[in-house]
């Protein structure tokens, strides 16, 4: 008898609800068992677990590894798909191992590399993959020298900081002054170049930012499935153009979304994302995790949580390449049921309710009956 998996995400995307419906759902038929860790106790994660509990704040990386560790033993975690602390994590990745738990993400020195997006761009530009043109910024005279070349140049300067992940921070440069017109409608990336710089020279903190041109759409996200022997199992490519999506095989994307996979060994799941700069496609940005739109894939008849799964494991499933392109589509918000909380006893107003406890088998204690479950909307794919 095959025994079931245990697979452990941990502080994950909202979005990753549908990874977790996918593993669930193998062509293997084998049975998995999820186990979830948060921050938060309303992240839709942790009621599509089977087991859950809320992290404890404020460890240190290594802190968090010895956590990790004794999640892995108590829980019988057969695979570990880390996001928070992933460096940490991975770097330890031997004490993991002992302990009977599959990493599933890259080795060290990959995830090194793609921390930093100006570390990333140079060794991308080495191994001839294109890069657009970029500034690393630190003061408020690098930002108008960086600003002003690229203008020079016909585009519009963009800034995102040099680490980061989901595009947190990334704001566009306009020289037009602050007005009523951007306070009109929903709010916009764009901001206006003084108030960027008086920001600076108010900061109290240096910031680390890469500047670099305004890139047009297209932008195709490659996932990519790589083993640890460095072969690419599987690369498609998601395209997304305003509000359409859609799939692409075409090798200007995945020839060199493959060529970064293999040449700095992203193993496991990986995202490469590209724009165009003028008429050709340039690297925007590599994730060494699984995308948040990685279940997307299932529209071409690709399970590609369960692929990285088996590859954890040891069990090769070979060449994932999708048996037909699935047609354009868009994608909106649903809900999804969260874990129920209690209240604290209270006076008759109102009163915020108090995160909810966890207990050891990381069931949360019942609420009393209300007429409809708490729900959070998340990304999903229309029926």
């Amino acid at each position: 008898m095959v025994s079931r998996v245990r697979v452990w995400l941990n502080r994950t995307y909202a979005e990753n609800v549908f990874f977790m419906d996918q593993l669930r759902r193998n062509p293997s038929d084998r049975a998995v068992e999820i186990h979830a860790t948060h921050g938060d106790p309303d992240s839709p994660v942790l009621a599509a677990a089977d087991t859950a509990e809320l992290e404890p704040e404020g460890l240190s990386p290594a802190g968090y590894v010895e956590y990790a560790l004794a999640q892995c033993a108590r829980r019988g975690i057969d695979v570990f798909v880390p996001r928070l602390h992933q460096s940490a994590v991975v770097a330890h990745r031997a004490e993991f191992e002992a302990a009977g738990t599959a990493v599933l993400a890259p080795p060290p020195e990959a995830v090194a590399v793609f921390h930093d997006k100006v570390i990333a761009y140079e060794a991308v530009q080495a191994i001839g993959v294109p890069v657009p043109p970029w500034y690393r910024v630190r003061s408020d005279g690098e930002l108008i020298a960086a600003v002003e070349e690229l203008e020079a140049g016909g585009h519009k300067a963009c800034f995102k900081p040099a680490s980061g992940a989901g595009g947190v921070g990334f704001r566009v440069i306009t020289r037009s002054p602050f007005s009523l017109s951007q306070l009109d409608g929903f709010p916009s990336p764009y901001v206006p170049l003084d108030l960027v710089l008086e920001a600076l020279r108010q900061a109290e903190e240096p910031v680390d930012w890469l500047v670099m041109p305004r890139l047009e759409q297209p932008e195709v996200s490659v996932d990519c499935l790589t083993g640890p022997d460095n072969r690419v199992r599987m690369a498609v490519g998601r395209t997304k153009n305003g509000r359409r999506r859609g799939f692409t095989l075409h090798e200007q994307w995945l020839d060199p979304a493959r060529r970064l996979a293999e040449a700095f060994g992203l193993h496991y799941l990986s995202n490469i994302q590209f724009r165009m700069f003028g008429d050709r496609p340039v690297l925007m940005d590599v994730n060494t995790r699984p995308a948040g739109g990685l279940h997307q894939l299932s529209l071409c008849g690709i399970n590609a949580p369960w692929a990285a799964v088996q590859l954890a494991l040891g069990e090769d499933p070979g060449e994932v390449v999708p048996p037909f392109l699935g047609q354009d589509y868009a994608v909106v918000s649903g809900p999804r049921p969260l874990r129920p909380v209690t209240l604290p006893q209270q006076r008759a107003e109102a009163a915020e309710p108090l995160p909810v406890p966890v207990d050891s088998v990381g069931t949360a204690p019942q609420a009393p009956q209300a007429p409809q479950a708490p729900q959070a909307s998340v990304e999903a794919l229309p029926l």
